[in-house]
């Protein structure tokens, strides 16, 4: 084996991270489009989310878990409650250390 060439990884940015989280973010919200629905995550919930989904070892790997964590499995347990229904738009935004979802 040889090596060919080498190629230099540098840590993300936060903005990045941030640019990332939103492309996630925006593949839920078309899951969600389908149901009728809109999510919007206020300036405060996207930091949150981008902070607790990056890591300097792994990057932003550990993001799509935090999407999971933070939104997916909360908002799933408040559809399925009925607390959203068809026509709402879904606002998350960041209350002590936790995300919540309001009706706007």
């Amino acid at each position: 084996n040889r090596v060919d060439e080498v190629v230099v990884f540098h840590p993300l940015a936060e903005d990045q991270i941030r640019g990332i989280a939103k492309i996630q973010v925006e593949m839920l919200g078309k899951r969600l489009k389908e149901q009728d629905m809109k999510l919007e995550l206020d300036e405060s919930a996207m930091e949150r989310l981008a902070k607790v989904g990056y890591d300097p070892v792994y990057g932003a790997r550990p993001l799509k878990r935090a999407i999971q964590r933070m939104i997916e499995n909360p908002l799933a347990q408040r559809l399925l409650n009925g607390d959203f229904v068809s026509g709402d738009t879904i606002l998350a935004k960041v209350d002590g250390d936790q995300l919540v979802f309001t009706r706007k």
